[in-house]
């Protein structure tokens, strides 16, 4: 299994898949390597449905597909992984329901101690932020840029999440982080493939 790393690419949540697809294969096409699906709906049967075709679109491009906070989910639609919060139990359900090949990811929010109990539960990546101000969670947490010197030593991809746009992001990656998660820094307004790929191109 391919290690995290470049344009992490979260999805906006939206009921409308139509344009969902749209949005997702542009930003796929600018070199998007992960995309997580995200959507906090009660529609099972729509959840369901987008994210298997945001599988196929995904496997289409090589890209790894991860859910978020939804092991069940992320095993019907044979996902590459789960994205889970803080709890350790979490992690290890994670582990026991998708099996040894899956990668497991997890919010350590702006705390080291927090990645490195996860990487110690058996996480595969972890996830500081917000690194700056975020639209989609205004309430988060500060997570400082020297956290990625800081988790040097954690020996997993450490992904950079909150606030993260083109023009903040060489920031990140010069900070040390081997992913940057975007979502409205991405599918907001037209010219998505434009903006992945200039996010995508910090990295090479």
């Amino acid at each position: 299994m391919p290690n995290v790393s470049g344009l992490y690419v979260i999805t906006p949540d939206t009921d409308d898949t139509e344009q969902l697809i749209e949005q997702v294969s542009a930003a796929l096409d600018g070199g998007a390597r992960v995309l997580q699906y995200r959507n906090k709906s009660n529609d099972t049967v729509r959840r369901l449905w987008q994210a298997n075709i945001l599988a196929s679109l995904a496997r289409s491009r090589h890209a790894l597909f991860i859910i978020n906070d939804d092991i069940e989910l992320a095993r019907a639609v044979n996902a590459d992984g789960v994205h889970v919060g803080r709890n350790d139990a979490a992690i290890a359900a994670a582990r026991a329901a998708l099996g040894p090949a899956a990668l497991i990811g997890a919010s350590c929010y702006n705390s080291l101690a927090l990645a490195r109990a996860a990487v110690a539960a058996g996480a595969n990546y972890v996830a500081f932020g917000a690194v700056f101000s975020s639209g989609t969670k205004p309430e988060a947490v500060h997570a400082p840029l020297e956290l990625f010197a800081q988790s040097a030593d954690l020996g997993v991809p450490r992904v950079a999440i909150g606030g993260i746009t083109p023009a903040n992001a060489g920031q990140v990656v010069a900070a040390g982080a081997d992913a940057i998660a975007v979502i409205g820094g991405l599918f907001d307004g037209d010219g998505i493939t434009e903006r992945a790929i200039a996010l995508a191109a910090l990295f090479d």
